[in-house]
């Protein structure tokens, strides 16, 4: 085994030890064909005020400006799908926020790869990204074949649907490429499509943001929904599952295995009436840990009186 292959399966087998379920390395290319993708989106405003989405656009397509002299772009995907169920009938909140923020919990195992990658080759440069920097993790994944973008604009994985977490290790060692882009299965299926609440989901297999529950109820910082939007989010008030819920492909998915995702108690069984009543300090001792801090408790009290009167 020479010292590309020897550093390739360190990666891989490091990225398994920590609980990632799957590990994909891609060669450090400027994604000409994705630039102009994105520039075509947000020419058609569909990232409605998300205006970060604007910012930085060299660098999402450019791995050598966040890391100079990129040469591998690691990928990795973390279940994130729950055994547990909310109550019926209460408040809906994404499977995604059932538990501990994400964001610290992968940020620190890729780190802790990038430090296990550094004692045994020696100094390397390198980035962790977990969905908070310019980065375009779904382009990544499916160039090392790790799964297809699908009609919902998530990226799933064949063997187990698209309940995943992604994130992104650019680093300028050299490593042996899965040369695999991952082919798209969806074929001529439009559940996601048809299911979607408020016709996000487009057929040209683009996701208008601006029309997205999950946009209304987490990017969106204003103090009121737009009305046109009433009777559209079936109880949702935090994020949206609908387009995954529907989808084939999920029926592989399993239960992850991640102590930190374990659900909020709260959060599977809170009454709307019981969150109507919860103080700004009870929902920053509860939720401290929680993606739900991101809405903050201004916000999820808005999305509340949204389906209250919906």
């Amino acid at each position: 085994m020479n010292s590309l292959q020897k550093n390739t399966r360190f990666v891989k087998d490091t990225a398994y030890s920590l609980g990632f379920e799957f590990c994909g390395i891609s060669k450090a290319v400027k994604l000409d064909e994705d630039a102009r993708r994105l520039e075509q989106w947000l020419h058609r405003k569909r990232h409605g005020q998300m205006t970060y989405m604007e910012r930085h656009f060299d660098l999402r397509v450019d791995p050598s400006l966040l890391v100079p002299g990129a040469k591998s772009v690691i990928t990795f995907l973390k279940n994130y799908f729950p055994s547990e169920k909310q109550k019926t009938g209460i408040p809906k909140i994404s499977k995604y926020a059932y538990g501990n923020d994400y964001h610290e919990i992968i940020r620190g195992e890729v780190n802790q790869l990038l430090e296990r990658l550094r004692e045994e080759i020696g100094e390397i440069n390198g980035r962790g990204f977990v969905d908070s920097a310019p980065v375009l993790e779904r382009s990544w994944a499916q160039r090392s074949g790790l799964g297809w973008v699908g009609k919902n604009g998530n990226l799933i994985n064949k063997q187990n649907g698209s309940f995943f977490f992604i994130a992104t290790l650019i680093t300028d060692l050299e490593l042996e490429y899965d040369d695999a882009y991952a082919k798209d299965y969806c074929g001529s299926c439009t559940k996601c499509i048809d299911a979607c609440p408020t016709q996000a989901i487009l057929p040209n297999k683009e996701i208008d943001g601006s029309r997205c529950i999950s946009y209304f109820t987490i990017e969106l910082k204003e103090l009121l929904i737009p009305d046109t939007m009433k009777g559209k989010f079936d109880n949702w008030v935090f994020g949206c599952d609908v387009c995954q819920d529907v989808c084939p492909w999920n029926r592989f998915s399993k239960p992850h295995k991640e102590d930190a995702f374990t659900p909020i108690t709260e959060i599977l069984n809170l009454s709307t009436i019981d969150w109507e009543q919860m103080t700004e300090t009870g929902f920053r001792n509860i939720f401290k840990h929680s993606p739900l801090k991101r809405t903050k408790y201004s916000g999820l009290q808005r999305n509340i009186r949204f389906i209250k009167n919906d």
